[in-house]
């Protein structure tokens, strides 16, 4: 049965022509949700330089495996930074053959178009479709909506294809394969912002998505803040130690600043 505060969200949303109509709505999990402050989201994206590293670190202290290396859900294009809240796509093989499909006439059931519209500007399109990399999961005109409705980014754990409109339109984009083959009558999605899983790694809507060219870091929101605080203190010592370095410092002075990073600085659990 649909919630009925999501089946509300619904009605107004289609009133606007923000539905597509591609998936029930009884599996659209949330349509309106809290998105993480936006002097939040400005304050990581002023920090920059191998952001990821820091965060992917502060999550290893707080418990959560909630990292993607890059060398698994690569960027297309090198050198962005995003920092967004998740709006979320499953999707799954459809059980026809392609042919059987093309024949019947069946409606594209892909839906990103439909998470795009649903999704407000700032937010990172984020979608399970469990590794698959024989056909696109994601393709150009989505990308352009994508742009068009001011999403920060897309992250896929499957394939996209139209690489030129994705550099075109410069959106942001990791995933985990690059392939011509249409995913019409091959993928169908299945839940918008529910939970997903990208490569083992549990994502819920919500959460706040931060990606470089290192990999993808997923923040639950509740944390948001103190990981952004301990961002701010780490990453000046950081690039301190690296002066020290390449000024090839006594090793005294360089591990005094490192005692400073690993042990007093050290993230705890009971700041959250």
């Amino acid at each position: 049965m649909i919630d009925p505060k999501v089946a509300a969200d619904y009605e107004e949303y289609k009133a606007a022509g923000r539905i597509w109509g591609v998936i029930d709505k009884e599996n659209i999990k949330m349509i309106k949700f809290p998105r993480v402050p936006k002097e939040i989201v400005d304050g990581f994206k002023a920090l920059e330089d191998d952001l990821t590293g820091t965060v992917s670190d502060l999550l290893d202290a707080l418990g959560y495996n909630k990292v993607i290396p890059a060398s698994v859900l690569k960027p297309i294009e090198p050198g962005h930074l995003i920092v967004g809240t998740a709006v979320t796509l499953r999707s799954i093989p459809i059980e026809k053959t392609t042919t059987k499909g093309l024949m019947d006439h069946d409606f594209i059931k892909m839906a990103s178009r439909e998470v795009n519209y649903l999704a407000e500007p700032g937010d990172v399109l984020v979608g399970d479709a469990g590794g698959m990399t024989d056909m696109s999961s994601m393709g150009g005109q989505s990308f352009v909506s994508a742009k068009i409705r001011g999403l920060e980014g897309v992250v896929i754990d499957g394939a996209v294809r139209d690489v030129g409109e994705i550099r075109k339109y410069q959106m942001p984009t990791w995933c985990r394969g690059v392939t011509p083959k249409t995913g019409k009558c091959r993928i169908e999605a299945i839940e918008i912002n529910g939970p997903v899983v990208l490569a083992g790694v549990q994502i819920n809507p919500g959460d706040l998505i931060i990606a470089d060219d290192s990999g993808i870091c997923a923040v639950p929101p509740q944390h948001a803040a103190y990981i952004l605080k301990k961002c701010q203190e780490i990453l000046p010592d950081e690039e301190v130690m690296r002066e020290l370095i390449e000024r090839d410092a006594p090793i005294a002075e360089i591990k005094k600043l490192f005692r400073k990073r690993y042990t007093d600085d050290a993230p705890s659990t009971e700041n959250t």
